[in-house]
């Protein structure tokens, strides 16, 4: 699993540049053609992340209910994110992340609730599911690279 850390580290480090380089009105932004913009493509990582390794687990997610209804697949930004959101947001950049190899490392992932992905890919456990986050997290990011060209 180390390898799965260091690279799911590396995207993370990828998209706190956006949250430290962009204003608050390019990060809110949503270019026309686009049905979203880069903070709710970085909030949305965050919620899916937590929903595939600890909601299909059976345990307790870092994220609230109001942010999982607001970034989980299928939604869009309905409203402007303010700067204490993207402060929140940035926080849980890292945060979830570490904890969720300390909760590896520790062994908390015991069931799995088995799932299948819209790309087809079946999740049997929580490592897969950690597996899995690095090829959504980074098909985001290659759609945040094509939104910044725009904002």
């Amino acid at each position: 699993m180390t390898a799965t850390f260091e690279i799911n580290r590396s995207s993370r480090n990828m998209l706190l540049k956006f949250l430290e380089n962009y204003s608050l009105e390019q990060l809110n932004t949503v270019p026309e053609g686009y049905s979203n913009n880069l903070i709710w493509n970085i909030a949305h990582i965050i919620v899916v992340q937590q929903m595939l390794v600890y909601k299909l687990s059976g345990l307790p997610m870092m994220v609230s209910d109001e942010m999982v209804e607001r970034y989980k697949r299928g939604t869009k930004p309905e409203a402007q994110v303010t700067q204490e959101e993207i402060n929140e947001i940035k926080s849980l950049l890292f945060a979830t992340l570490e904890q969720t190899q300390k909760d590896f490392e520790n062994g908390i992932f015991k069931n799995y609730h088995e799932f299948t992905t819209m790309t087809g890919y079946h999740l049997q456990n929580a490592r897969n599911a950690m597996e899995f986050n690095n090829f959504h997290e980074a098909t985001h990011l290659g759609i945040m690279m094509q939104l910044k060209k725009f904002v």
